[in-house]
């Protein structure tokens, strides 16, 4: 039987508040289901550097999520973060985005808990 999942807002808070511990600004742009919402997160690394949006990656067979660079490997404008994530709301509307601001690109979901 799979382990009982952490609820979408308790992730999201707690991402928060690592964030705020590290000196990094977090900013829920779009809040999504507080149960089950796909959470996607913008790397945003400054206007010279550009985005990254994360998304979730589940594997069911062995019960694990892992991030993926959806927008590609090389950053991307805001504009273009912003109509990815747009696109995929259209798809799912109780999504949840999560902007981290962060010129080294610090990335939550990388550390170990």
């Amino acid at each position: 039987m799979p382990e009982a999942r952490l609820k979408s807002q308790v992730i999201i808070q707690s991402t928060i508040r690592r964030a705020s511990m590290r000196g990094v600004a977090a900013t829920v742009v779009r809040r999504g289901d507080p149960d089950a919402g796909a959470i996607y997160v913008i790397l945003n690394r400054g206007r010279e550097v550009g985005c990254t949006v994360l998304a979730p990656t589940r594997d069911y067979d062995r019960d694990l999520t892992w991030w993926r660079a959806a927008t590609g490997e090389d950053p991307v404008s805001e504009a273009d973060a912003e109509a990815y994530l747009e696109r995929e709301r259209r798809v799912d509307p109780d999504l949840w985005v999560l902007e981290i601001e962060d010129r080294d690109g610090w990335n939550p979901f990388e550390e170990e808990a």
